[in-house]
């Protein structure tokens, strides 16, 4: 296949494209298992080894909730050290930080060291994935975000698949305070690999963006800045603050994260208190579940590919809500009609976590508006953790609640998605490939800019 094709192929992005894939994908692999499935998924464990019971594992999601908030502070410090010093080295040291401070979360003698520990390894891991890899994606693969986003998502339900019953494992053959270390060893390793052969613009590697050809590059991409897409686009943070799209994206990128990592973060203990099965059981059905979400986010990106993400997400939230009111039913049918829709929509709101915000605003000075952008979506994120911790607090353990609240924001999320997300708003390389095309959309659009 000739370059020229590769406008429209979901497979032809090169080997280095690939390599920077599979890097975000692991990226997204150790931050779903460190910070979420994981974590909350031996939260039982965690608070019996550290509080002398089981039963206070709602405290533990209440430590990984405010965690969570105070990792904000640290994608702000981050998305400011990301735009100095680019996604390639930026990525990599916090991997290799979120390795190390992970030994530090599973040794916490108190919920003060945990919370401190899980705040560093959360700010540090889910800015390698989110902030840094957000940058990589629409970097290089600007108007292919979706379907790529679709690959790089796989991580997370490969993060169900396998992390989870790793974690168990590891606790439960040498304890919670040990089973870190080939964890934390493995992050470390990546982030060093990312530092040695990651660039931070497909131009260092030869390439053009989304791995086109120089002629389609010239024809169809805004090339005003030439092969340096470092540049802000004109933002600034004051500006960036004012702009409505800003929170808006933020707001539907954030509440859909909350309805997918709060099924999924406790989808162990509502399996077990829910639907009476045994720990084992439930860790092969969320498995089960996370390996159908790896064709489900392939799926999803081709979605986001051809529909565009405003639309998919449109999709998404429609049938997440209904997943979730499934399970709610408490019924056993209701269940395994719920595992499969969950399964098939894990991937999404990871996807449009950076496929909205780079379909919105674009390549040019996209990292600025991720600096800025990516810790609102992550305080609105972090809620997820008070939600699980409150409803279980409030009921025993029960976290059946929460399934309903998470369908209900999903509802509301596609209502303010349709009412006020404005798509290409501010995107240059989508208007300059419509204006290539004659499009008077185009045109309009370019008079806001």
């Amino acid at each position: 296949m000739k370059k020229k094709d590769n406008q429209n192929s979901v497979v032809a992005f090169g080997v280095h494209g690939w390599f920077h894939i599979i890097y975000m994908m692991l990226m997204f692999w150790f931050y779903v298992g460190m910070i979420n499935d994981g974590s909350n998924n031996i939260a039982g464990k965690i608070a019996e080894h550290m509080l002398g019971s089981a039963k206070m594992a709602g405290t533990i999601s209440t430590c990984n909730s405010i965690a969570g908030i105070i990792g904000v502070a640290l994608f702000i410090v981050i998305g400011i050290l990301n735009r100095r010093i680019g996604s390639r080295y930026m990525s990599g040291i916090n991997c290799i930080i979120a390795g190390i401070t992970y030994i530090g979360v599973l040794n916490a003698p108190n919920p003060v060291v945990y919370t401190i520990m899980m705040a560093v390894t959360c700010g540090t891991i889910m800015s390698a994935g989110y902030l840094c890899g957000g940058v990589l994606v629409a970097n290089w693969f600007p108007k292919k975000k979706g379907i790529v986003m679709g690959y790089t998502t796989m991580g997370h339900n490969l993060a169900t698949a396998i992390y989870v019953p790793l974690i168990l494992f590891l606790v439960g053959r040498f304890g919670v305070t040990h089973a870190c270390y080939p964890i934390s060893i493995g992050c470390i390793i990546l982030g060093i690999v990312g530092i040695l052969f990651i660039r931070d613009t497909p131009f260092e590697r030869g390439y053009y963006p989304d791995h086109v050809s120089k002629e389609v590059y010239d024809e169809f991409y805004d090339t005003s800045d030439g092969a340096d897409s470092d540049k802000d686009g004109g933002w600034t943070i004051g500006k960036l603050l004012k702009c409505d799209q800003v929170w808006v994206v933020a707001l539907v990128t954030g509440v859909f994260q909350i309805c997918s990592v709060g099924t999924m973060s406790q989808m162990i203990n509502r399996t077990t208190n829910g639907f009476g099965f045994s720990i084992t059981v439930a860790a092969s059905i969320m498995s089960a579940c996370a390996i159908v979400g790896v064709v489900g986010s392939f799926l999803i990106g081709v979605l986001d590919q051809k529909l565009g993400t405003k639309k998919a997400m449109i999709v998404f939230g429609c049938w997440y809500a209904c997943a979730l009111l499934f399970n709610f039913t408490d019924t056993m049918a209701g269940f395994w009609i719920s595992i499969v829709m969950i399964g098939i929509g894990i991937g999404g709101s990871a996807n449009f976590t950076t496929s909205l915000p780079a379909s919105v605003f674009g390549r040019k000075g996209f990292d600025k508006v991720n600096s800025v952008l990516f810790p609102i979506q992550g305080i609105i994120t972090a809620l997820t953790f008070a939600i699980n911790g409150a409803v279980m607090n409030m009921t025993g353990g029960n976290i059946r609640y929460a399934y309903a609240i998470d369908a209900c924001l999903a509802l509301i999320n596609v209502i303010v998605i349709i009412a006020f997300v404005k798509d290409h708003k501010y995107n240059a390389d989508w208007i300059a490939e419509q204006e290539a095309k004659g499009s008077e959309e185009a045109e309009d659009f370019a008079k806001t800019i």
